[in-house]
């Protein structure tokens, strides 16, 4: 069967003619376009084209003649004319796409040499030429003959649409051997496909055939590659289940009631005192909420120094109001501090005794130190197997490697074998795993009780009253307290309901950790003044850029 190759554009018109060819018998008389066109296989193997085509007066024709004709999926059919020109009343071109011809009202010669229609078959040769395509107006009448080296074995001639299998209207090898083809009404866009049958090294093969569309090709939907991102997917959803186990405990804490949590009791001299659940420090809250260190933890962690007598924070004060704060060293860092404790200790005053969140501002505060000792200790106290940033910093770094390894793997198969898809495949494997590292830090059983714990946690510091505790207690439950409301944003809650508070009610004059004793006894202004400092602190850490900032 003769395959179609149409493809390409230029305008061709054709006419019958014979530089050493015999013309055909005159057509009928005819309104319309009449073609004919006269074919020699040359014994180079080229094929010389002389058309002879009528336009009836007041009329041109014009035909696009493609030199790529499409050979298969992936593939296809490149002839080269050179010669081409027009005796009459037209004009041709030629370019490396296309063999262009426009006529005018009257009768026209266009000849051309055509190189690579000669194809080797295996039982013959095979000359093809598609001698009619791409026409703007019908033809009434087209007639092919072919002068050829050697007797024809076969003919084949299709007509009409580019993909249609059907037959020209006549076709045959006629007497003397010459094979003859007749079609009556070509519509514009149909097209005559025509070729002849050859005996083997009757002339030269110079059929010429290209790769084309490779690109689209390598990234084809195959089996192989089916089977392979059928094996991805497998491989995404088993990430994804153990993930779903890893964090189910934490689902299960977040989503289940709040049983009841002791948070105060009784210490030794029988007093109503604030104890954390599991001994859980406020720095340690956030970080083990929200498996990252931020500004608040460290800002909380700075404010429970302080309840604990490490540190006392006053005002700076101005003649137009507050506008610094001051750290001042009260006791050193001993063994009852954590490391990450000492290192915010460190951090904020060095070697001096005192010093001001404005002189903090302009040399910047090196976190680096607090950040990864309060990692550590997070997995120390066995609420994570692993360090949160390093578990999420090596994932990220998988995920990136497999990415890149799957951009390079997929430059490979398509400029290679194929089923590149495979390698998109390992790209977007990549991508999701970077994208997931973030929740790949996964809490042990301990962290994740810790977790449900801490919801009591912050259900105590959203109900609890004054009220629920004596007088003379009231003022350390209150400090021991506010940390953990700074770490879990309950801040300006815990200071409204504790505001009218007496803070002498514990026989020592005002807050100990804060301010002098005349602005430590009012409580109505210090819970005016807190967080002006807690947002001027978190100004201060967040400046060095080492840790998150929550603030908007």
């Amino acid at each position: 069967m003769f395959t179609n190759w149409g493809l390409a554009v230029a305008t061709l018109t054709l006419s019958v003619a014979g530089a050493g060819l015999a013309p055909l018998a005159a057509a009928a008389p005819s309104d319309g376009v009449q073609s004919q066109i006269a074919l020699k296989v040359e014994r180079d193997g080229k094929l010389t084209v002389s058309e002879r085509v009528t336009v009836p007066a007041g009329k041109s024709a014009n035909r696009t003649a493609p030199l790529r004709l499409t050979a298969g999926p992936d593939t296809e059919r490149v002839y080269t004319v050179t010669q081409a020109k027009v005796t009459g009343n037209g004009n041709a071109s030629v370019d490396d796409q296309n063999l262009t011809v426009h006529l005018g009202a009257g009768e026209s010669t266009v000849s051309y040499v055509v190189d690579g229609a000669v194809a080797d078959q295996g039982t013959h040769e095979d000359v093809r030429w598609q001698v009619a395509s791409g026409w703007d107006v019908t033809i009434d009448r087209l007639t092919v003959s072919v002068v050829t080296p050697a007797e024809p074995q076969s003919i084949t001639c299709l007509a009409g649409e580019p993909d249609s299998t059907t037959a020209c209207g006549l076709s045959q090898i006629g007497e003397g051997g010459v094979p003859t083809a007749e079609h009556d009404t070509l519509t514009p866009g149909q097209r005559v496909d025509f070729a002849i049958g050859l005996p083997n090294g009757t002339v030269p093969v110079n059929e010429r055939v290209v790769q084309t569309n490779a690109l689209a090709s390598a990234f084809a939907l195959t089996t192989e590659t089916g089977i392979g991102l059928v094996v991805l997917i497998v491989l995404l959803l088993a990430g994804l289940g153990l993930l779903w186990y890893a964090r189910g405990r934490d689902a299960k804490a977040l989503a289940g009631d709040v049983g009841p949590v002791q948070v105060l009791g009784k210490d030794a001299d029988g007093h109503v005192a604030f104890a954390s659940p599991d001994g859980v420090l406020p720095g340690q809250v956030g970080t083990v909420i929200d498996e990252h260190v931020d500004v608040v933890d460290v800002t909380a962690t700075v404010i429970d120094l302080a309840v604990r007598n490490y540190l006392w924070i006053d005002e700076v004060p101005s003649g137009e109001g507050v506008i610094d704060w001051r750290i001042v060293r009260r006791n050193p860092a001993d063994d009852a501090l954590t490391a990450y404790e000492k290192a915010v200790y460190q951090s904020l005053l060095g070697d001096a005794d005192q010093v001001q969140l404005s002189q903090l501002r302009g040399k910047g505060v090196n976190l680096a130190a607090v950040s990864s000792a309060l990692y550590s200790d997070v997995v120390a106290k066995d609420w994570f197997t692993r360090r949160p940033d390093t578990e999420r910093s090596r994932w990220w770094w998988g995920g990136v490697t497999v990415a890149a390894l799957g951009i390079v793997l997929t430059v490979i198969l398509a400029l290679t074998i194929g089923h590149a898809l495979l390698g998109l495949a390992v790209i977007i494997a990549g991508a999701a795993l970077a994208a997931g590292s973030r929740s790949m830090p996964a809490r042990t059983r301990r962290g994740s009780a810790l977790l449900h714990q801490v919801r009591g946690l912050l259900t105590y510091l959203t109900t609890v009253s004054p009220t629920d505790i004596p007088d003379g207690d009231r003022e350390m439950v209150f400090s021991r307290s506010l940390p953990y409301a700074v770490v879990l944003g309950q801040t300006d809650r815990w200071l409204t309901t504790f505001r009218g508070l007496d803070p002498d009610a514990d026989g020592t004059p005002g807050l100990y950790w804060f301010g002098e004793a005349e602005q430590s006894r009012d409580l109505d202004r210090f819970a005016s003044r807190f967080p002006a400092f807690l947002s001027s602190l978190d100004g201060v850490l967040a400046q060095g850029g080492h840790l998150r900032s929550l603030k908007p």
